[in-house]
């Protein structure tokens, strides 16, 4: 190991819940120092999930907080202010997640810093955007699933609407950030000059739709449910085996015909039905119901060591324990077991990133609220009569 990647990059993170989080704890665990400023209360997301009785530390914080430390701090106080703007101008990274204005208010806005610090890099993440009619709207991960246009047509045909089951909004939101931030830090590299990228949770979600906002613009094609099929291959769906799911994708007409070979049915790839693409897409109904009556007859192990002996994109329907437990992510270091600020452990999904030369590391676990306010502040040179008296007045 040759160092980290972003060993000696200093990040205040003021952000909370999902979207932030992910971006920080990516910084985190490519090697950057988070240092993660909380209100006295905690991250929201140390109660989701959680019941009255139990810890501040439930599955949504503890996936997206290791490799931080937390400093708990009251920002309406005149002197949480004053010390974590020393607290910024010591770093060379602010992340944060507010309502537009917030920071603005309290003067920790990128305005008013990057006159004290040029080379300051500072990433403002929203729902709506940052201008326009909506920049104030209130968002939440649902909320724009459904503004987006992402809800329109997931789910089954003619059902309600559905949700994509994690957070899709939040976590693309995330990783557009991290991206950013790294573009940023690069040119600063070139240049010595930091500067202000912002992204939002609706500009992430509409960017990971794109191909069927460019079919729209060239087809005139407005997207419906489908459930699971995806019409960019036929067939490309779910279908019910003997014992549970099998899901198959054929990407191209080699494909295709090797698909019927594994399922034995080598006489469906002549069907002149389905002969071609277009032949596909113009009778999907009768081709889903030749598949399905195939499928039906067989174990969902059938099929797939069928298919895979003809190397066609397939795999069972797995359930989270099972995918928990799987070997193959069990190989690629997929979870992570980490400590916890209350003393435990906690295991959690890992960075799917791999380095030759710099492996991402864990270097810290999941902070408790404000484990490191003393520490993290003693290094900026607060004395311990100080700590004592901000400790005393309830600012930290």
């Amino acid at each position: 190991m040759t160092g980290r990647l972003l060993e000696g990059l200093r990040v205040v993170d003021f952000t909370h819940i999902f979207a932030g989080p992910l971006a920080t704890q990516t910084l985190g665990d490519m090697g950057a120092e988070v240092i993660k400023i909380e209100r006295p209360g905690g991250d929201a997301a140390r109660r989701y999930g959680q019941h009255t009785g139990e810890d501040d530390m439930g599955g949504a914080f503890l996936a997206l907080n290791r490799n931080k430390r937390s400093v708990a701090i009251d920002l309406s106080a005149e002197r949480g202010i004053e010390v974590v703007r020393r607290l910024i101008l010591s770093a060379d990274v602010v992340v944060q997640n507010f309502r537009l204005g917030l920071m603005e208010r309290w003067g920790l806005d990128y305005e008013s810093l990057s006159r004290e610090k040029p080379s300051l890099i500072y990433c403002s993440m929203n729902g709506f955007g940052h201008t326009g009619p909506l920049a104030t709207k209130a968002a939440n991960d649902l909320v724009v699933q459904a503004y987006s246009g992402l809800m329109s047509f997931t789910g089954e045909p003619d059902g309600d609407p559905v949700r994509c089951g994690t957070a899709v909004s939040d976590f693309s939101a995330g990783l557009y950030a991290a991206i950013g931030i790294l573009g940023a830090v690069a040119h600063r590299e070139r240049t010595g000059q930091g500067q202000h990228v912002r992204t939002s949770m609706l500009e992430s979600q509409v960017s990971i739709m794109n191909y069927f906002f460019a079919d729209y613009w060239l087809k005139g094609i407005v997207p419906k449910p489908l459930g699971t099929a995806n019409r960019l291959g036929i067939p490309n769906q779910a279908f019910r085996t003997k014992d549970g799911w099998v899901v198959i994708s054929t990407a191209n007409e080699s494909m295709w015909r090797r698909c019927c070979e594994g399922l034995s049915r080598p006489e469906v790839a002549d069907d002149p039905r389905f002969a071609t693409l277009g032949d596909r897409y113009r009778n999907t109904e009768e081709l889903v119901s030749t598949f399905s009556a195939i499928t039906a007859e067989r174990t969902t192990a059938e099929c797939l060591a069928g298919l895979e002996a003809k190397g066609v994109s397939c795999a069972g329907l797995n359930t989270l324990d099972e995918v928990a437990a799987d070997e193959q992510l069990a190989e690629l270091g997929a979870f992570l077991d980490v400590p916890r600020g209350d003393g435990g452990q906690a295991r959690v999904v890992a960075t799917p990133l791999h380095y030759t030369d710099t492996p991402l590391d864990v270097r810290r676990g999941v902070p408790a609220l404000g484990e490191h306010t003393r520490e993290v502040l003693g290094e900026l040179g607060l004395t311990e009569e100080e700590l004592t008296d901000l400790g005393t007045a309830g600012v930290i």
